[in-house]
């Protein structure tokens, strides 16, 4: 039986610290109204067809 590799667990100070270092980087961070989504539409909804075989 194979262990598990475990999942790496992020700490408010590590996030607080890339936070940091992202904003530092000329990134920034935009605000996103409830119940609206972050990402954006390229092309419409995509439609799939399942053909019977």
């Amino acid at each position: 039986m194979s262990k598990k590799p475990e999942k790496a667990t992020l700490t408010t100070a590590m996030i607080e610290e890339q936070t940091a270092a992202f904003l530092k980087s000329g990134g920034t961070v935009e605000y996103v109204g409830k119940g609206k989504s972050g990402q954006f539409a390229s092309s419409g909804s995509k439609q799939v067809t399942v053909k019977a075989s």
